[in-house]
């Protein structure tokens, strides 16, 4: 009976919008981590490449990082899913549409998250045919040291290395993966102004459903009280701004001040 209960729970309304909430706050949290190790790319000079690249190798190696990014595909696929049963669900229920919607009581978010989620959803398919495929199936370049070494996954210099089939030899022995140069491939994209502009014109879609989907996620999950309501609204307006406008920086700056990150 009690298994029953829970089934049902999951099931029904109020089940999907729990499991919607929490897998929108932490894909909120996940934007954040995204954005801080994107931010390297800012870094001028080989630095910035090395860093964003190491970085680029612990995020795609350390288990524990794997292991959420497990939890993070799923996370994406429950909330699409979730967001159109809800979406079908609440049409179906409403037998008698108005001839006139005010929309009082609603934003303007709020009435179109389904389209700000669908424009959200083809962004990040772009977004993971550039970069994401392109790192792990693609022709992606190898780094190297300003000295052209080559350099291995785990950061060690190679000065007299032969790269053969992603891996470095030295000495007849086979030293590892090579490190490849994913900066390299997001300053070419970046380069591009059709990329550039879809990234930072993709970048308000995400705004709106930012400032809507986080405190709807509190609210849902009952942690919107009279007493933190103001404050919960202006952090979500602050959250859907500042993280889109850091995002949009990165392509922007890459593109109009090349010169300052090559």
């Amino acid at each position: 009976m009690e298994k029953r209960a829970h089934y049902g729970l999951i099931r029904s309304l109020v089940g999907k919008k729990i499991f919607m909430a929490l897998t929108g706050l932490f894909l909120c949290l996940f934007l954040v981590a995204h954005l801080s190790g994107n931010l390297q790319l800012l870094i001028p000079g080989y630095k910035g490449r090395l860093q964003f690249n190491n970085y680029a190798v612990f995020m795609t190696t350390f288990p524990l990082v794997k292991m959420v990014s497990y939890v993070l595909y799923v996370s994406i696929v429950i909330h699409v899913l979730d967001a159109l049963v809800l979406t079908w669900r609440n049409r179906k229920a409403r037998k008698v549409d108005y001839a006139v919607k005010s929309g009082y009581g609603s934003s303007l978010a709020s009435r179109n998250m389904g389209v700000l989620g669908t424009l959200i959803l083809v962004f990040l398919v772009v977004h993971l045919a550039n970069f994401w495929y392109v790192y792990k199936f693609g022709q992606t370049p190898y780094m190297t040291t300003p000295e052209g070494h080559y350099i291995t996954a785990k950061g060690e210099v190679l000065p007299d290395a032969e790269l053969r089939d992603g891996h470095l030899f030295a000495g007849g022995l086979d030293k590892g993966p090579a490190m490849k140069d994913l900066y390299e491939v997001v300053r070419q994209a970046f380069s591009e102004f059709w990329i550039v502009a879809l990234y930072v014109l993709s970048m308000v879609p995400l705004g709106f459903h930012l400032v809507h989907g986080f405190q709807s996620g509190f609210q849902t999950l009952g942690l919107r009280s009279g007493r933190w309501a103001g404050l919960l609204q202006k952090t979500s307006l602050a959250f859907g701004i500042i993280i889109p406008a850091l995002f949009a920086v990165i392509p922007l700056l890459l593109f109009f001040l090349p010169e300052k990150f090559n």
